[in-house]
């Protein structure tokens, strides 16, 4: 539990002289009952925060236990946000609960992320208890609680809130703890996974750091999309962590997260960081010198020091805080001639701007025997309209030029669990949907594509298109390519969140071992959908076996790296034979039969 006591002599705070006040950060309750640690948006608000993500149904209380040095009374403050504002009541009210008392106030119903007076309290010296009770179900969000004697607010801008906590937490800019490897991998997604393996398989030894509690990314149990794309060269390592066929958002994408987690975890030279969060890189003289990351629950921190890194997050963030060359959006087709003929407007515009593939959240329901209530919600219809359905599958995607998919990632996935709720519930006033309940609704944002880092190459459409072959081919792949995009509104009754993809039957073509390493931090590379491409070469190799050849390609490449002690670019200028030797013998590396 991390709870913060701070006896306020700092005059720089303006707070009253010898009160205390405490802050609770709500992900680390001791119980966090039917609530969920969501970490996905601290760099956009500031904090992981717990959720009630209940699909319409109240969760179990969040329960903790504090110490109070000094009785009296404490003013109570609750950062947190109404996610759906608008003249109706909001979607994800709460209320807190100190000792045997309810705060009276409603929570939640806060605009914006910031603090939310919830009442004064009575405290007395010693234990003090707090429970988070939730009412509705639907998505209710608690960062942190403050008590104060006095009462004043706490910042709510994002840059003085972070002075403030670390004032509060006297959070050193120093982990406590420094870890060193052979080979830092941040992402465990598919790319991520394999670039773990690889390299643990030639002796490296590795840390993988993941920020939830089961690794995969979007192939993981949590978000459920299945994986496509062909093996290549490394048929026996990607089926250690891939997954059959199902359908997206089928429950099956639990038996195969066992299996990838017990392969990953089977090599004792990974060093395995689940519910850890990168949130720092530092480069000096365009060398990444270390990884500073975050557990998403304690707040415990570690740095993670290596002489190369792998960045396999999906947005880049690695490379981004160490100052990567990197793009976002579409290019004008004349940047790369990847227009097309037929439908060069959709492929490449005339002039560049920030339309990328969206962001899907799965979900599915289920028949039940009885008759299954599901609870209005007005704050949904909105946004779904006339839509009605039961199941969502891949075409559930948003995406918007005025919204940046990580900058309003949270704003993204809100927008599409209103478009679900509505769906929903417009479904179920069907007499034949009557014993429909929701099964299951992922709460994480499915990304296609946002930052990618430039290399030495950058993958385009017609590398696939051509089927170019390239000295340093280490990725192969079949699969058409394949550009999503948002389809155009004939009228205001159409819903914004379904889309359409355009489809282009590729030869065989090839990926460049340059497209995975930075063309300016020396000692990085990248593997999966934020490795060096356009926005139309990402169409073909975003999907996840694909990532994971690039994830295999990185970590063998890394292991000669460190045979050499060079930097990845000297692996394509000076040891190209030997790593394309290496990754040939891949091909030939027996299946065990119980992983056929």
């Amino acid at each position: 539990m991390r709870l913060f006591l701070l006896f306020t002599s700092c005059l720089l705070l303006n707070f009253h002289l010898n009160a205390q006040d405490v802050l609770v950060e709500a992900e680390s309750f001791d119980n966090p009952g039917g609530w969920v640690v969501d970490p996905q948006f601290v760099q956009q608000m500031g904090s992981p925060y717990l959720m009630a993500h209940g699909m319409g149904k109240p969760v179990g209380n969040a329960k903790t236990e504090i110490k109070f040095e000094k009785p009296g009374l404490y003013h109570v403050w609750v950062r947190t946000q109404n996610w759906a504002p608008g003249q109706w009541e909001a979607p994800g009210r709460f209320q807190l609960k100190v000792n045997d008392s309810i705060l009276e106030k409603k929570l939640g119903t806060r605009s914006g992320w910031g603090w939310q007076y919830a009442g004064d309290t009575k405290i007395r010296k010693g234990k003090t208890y707090l429970e988070l009770i939730d009412q509705t179900g639907f998505n209710g969000r608690c960062d942190a609680i403050y008590f104060s004697t006095s009462m004043e607010e706490p910042p709510s801008s994002l840059k003085k809130l972070e002075t403030w906590r670390k004032s509060i937490t006297t959070e050193s800019n120093m982990p406590k703890e420094m870890k060193t490897y052979d080979l830092v991998v941040v992402g465990g997604g598919l790319a991520g996974c394999a670039a773990s393996i690889a390299a643990a398989e030639q002796g490296l030894f590795v840390a993988l750091i993941h920020d939830r509690p089961f690794l995969g990314g979007n192939a993981s149990q949590e978000i459920r999309v299945h994986t496509l794309g062909v093996y290549g060269n490394f048929e026996r390592i990607l089926k250690k962590i891939d997954t059959e066929h199902y359908p997206n958002g089928s429950s099956d994408a639990k038996m195969d997260q066992q299996k990838r987690d017990n392969n990953v975890k089977s090599y004792k030279n990974i060093d395995l960081f689940l519910n850890y969060r990168a949130f720092d890189a530092v480069a000096e003289n365009n060398i990444i010198k270390h990884v500073d990351a975050r557990h998403t629950s304690s707040g415990e921190r570690i740095r993670f020091i290596a002489p190369r890194f792998v960045d396999s997050t999906g947005d880049g963030w690695i490379g981004f805080w160490a100052g990567a060359e990197f793009s976002y959006g579409r290019e004008s087709a004349d940047t790369y001639g990847e227009a097309w003929e037929e439908h060069g407007e959709l492929w490449s515009p005339k002039e560049a701007d920030n339309a990328v593939m969206g962001s899907s959240v799965l979900w599915g329901s289920k028949e039940s025997d009885t008759n299954q209530k599901f609870p209005e919600v007005p704050w949904a219809l909105p946004i779904s309209k006339n839509h009605s359905e039961v199941n969502g599958e891949w075409q559930w995607e948003f995406s918007r030029n005025d919204l940046n998919q990580i900058d309003d990632a949270e704003e993204i996935r809100d927008h599409m669990l209103r478009a679900i709720y509505g769906s929903f519930y417009t479904a179920k006033q069907n007499p034949k949907n009557a014993n429909r309940t929701l099964e299951w609704v992922s709460y994480l944002v499915g990304k296609r594509e946002s930052r990618r880092l430039v290399g030495d190459h950058i993958f385009t459409f017609n590398d696939a298109k051509e089927g170019r072959k390239f000295p340093d081919g280490v990725v192969i792949e079949i699969r058409e390519v394949d550009v999503h995009y948002q389809t155009v509104l004939e009228d205001e009754r159409n819903p914004d969140f379904i889309s359409e993809a355009l489809f282009y039957k590729t030869p065989e073509y090839y990926i460049p071992y340059r497209s995975l390493y930075s063309k300016n931090i020396n000692n990085l590379f990248m593997a999966g959908r934020n490795f060096s491409c356009s926005h139309a070469g990402l169409g073909g190799p975003r999907v996840m076996r694909t990532a994971g050849q690039m994830g295999a390609a990185v970590g063998f490449a890394a292991s000669l790296c460190k045979k050499y002690d060079v930097n990845p670019r000297d692996i394509y200028t000076g040891y190209l034979d030997e790593y394309l030797d290496l990754i040939e013998q891949q091909k030939f590396e027996k299946i065990p039969d119980s992983k056929k």
